[in-house]
């Protein structure tokens, strides 16, 4: 890859978005970040991110930052027309199917439309250059839920051994419950392939799971690992929403899922699905996150049980990551569940330290 490449990477001050600007551009690529601080408008607040875009401005050589809402369908046309970027990382979304349901215009018009006008704008502009899309595994509505279960001490599993290793890309995603922001994404995600199949573009959807890591803003509507650790040191009661507090998820460190992208922009195919997550190696449960966190903080979890679960929420979701791991044999999960944890409550203590 040549040393002047460019990259344009939408929701560049989130999680994703971040990691992947960092990871780039310590590779020689031009980067050039494209947000407007939406997560604060989405999440008040708690959820700003300009701190984590004035940490690029300031760490990262020549980054270049685009005060822009991907639903400008003009801004953006004309954006990728000025750069033709060498490759497109889209992580820019409304990402909380609680928060949809509020504002079912403004997810639908950020997770689809937005997705939608980054799309053409390649099109018309750079069709050669790799598209990666930040997907859900909320594509899968509530499907996984129909999956027999088994009931562990501190957690739920699968019972059927088709799905000892995780959800596989080709699980169904109809006749289930999306939430509205699961439906948004369907749509950009579908969108994503459709503009691979038909214009034969080298697109990717990363269906992800909990994308974590020291630099997420987490909330209580995005963001669980990050949000318990910020509870459990802040002393902050944290609310579990049904099935015991046994819901497991796998969770992924933004720092793998950057090497993945840059491992598909490299190599990449046309119309691709991947379900990125930690895999079954880095799942917990609520409960046993509270143990986690509690070992690393020293401090105990304080929480509520709230009996009644979120609407479409997953009972047991890891990614399958076999496809993932024989289309690019170099790429597999580098960070631990422990030490993502570590770095998440190093990360929370040093924040807490400067503010």
């Amino acid at each position: 890859m040549g040393k002047q490449r460019k990259v344009l990477v939408t929701g560049s001050s989130g999680l994703i978005g971040s990691e992947v600007c960092s990871h780039l551009a310590e590779r020689g690529w031009t980067v050039h970040g494209l947000d407007n601080n939406q997560r604060a408008a989405f999440f008040g607040p708690q959820g700003d991110t300009r701190w984590n875009q004035h940490r690029l401005q300031s760490s990262l050589p020549g980054f270049v930052h685009h005060e822009l809402d991907i639903r400008d369908r003009d801004g953006v046309l004309r954006l990728l027309a000025e750069l033709k970027p060498n490759a497109i990382v889209h992580t820019a979304a409304q990402p909380s199917h609680d928060r949809a349901a509020a504002i079912p215009f403004d997810d639908f018009d950020t997770n689809a439309v937005g997705t939608l006008n980054l799309l053409e704008g390649t099109r018309r502009s750079c069709p050669e250059s790799p598209f990666v899309h930040m997907s859900t595994n909320k594509v899968y509505g509530d499907r996984p839920n129909a999956i027999p279960l088994r009931e562990l001490a501190t957690r739920w599993d699968f019972a059927d051994p088709a799905y000892a290793e995780g959800i596989p890309e080709d699980f169904p995603i109809d006749q289930s419950k999306h939430s509205l922001f699961g439906a948004s994404k369907v749509a950009g995600d579908i969108l994503v392939q459709e503009y691979g199949r038909y214009f034969n573009l080298p697109t990717c959807c990363l269906r992800g799971g909990c994308l974590t890591g020291p630099n997420h803003a987490g909330v209580e509507l995005h963001g669980f690992l990050s949000f318990l650790v910020k509870c459990n040191l802040e002393g902050r009661t944290y609310r579990v929403f049904g099935y015991k507090g046994k819901q497991v998820r796998d969770n992924i460190h933004s720092g793998d899922v950057a090497r993945f992208i840059t491992a598909f922009i490299e190599a990449p195919r046309v119309a691709e699905v991947y379900n990125i997550g930690g895999g079954k190696q880095n799942a917990c449960s609520i409960l046993e996150a509270f143990d986690l966190v509690r070992e690393v903080s020293g401090q105990a979890q304080v929480f509520e049980y709230v009996d009644e679960n979120r609407i479409g929420d997953h009972i047991c979701y890891y990614s399958d990551l076999r496809r993932m791991r024989a289309h690019y044999p170099d790429w597999d999960i580098t960070v631990s569940l422990p030490e993502i944890v570590q770095q998440i409550v190093a990360s929370w203590r040093d924040r807490v330290a400067v503010s």
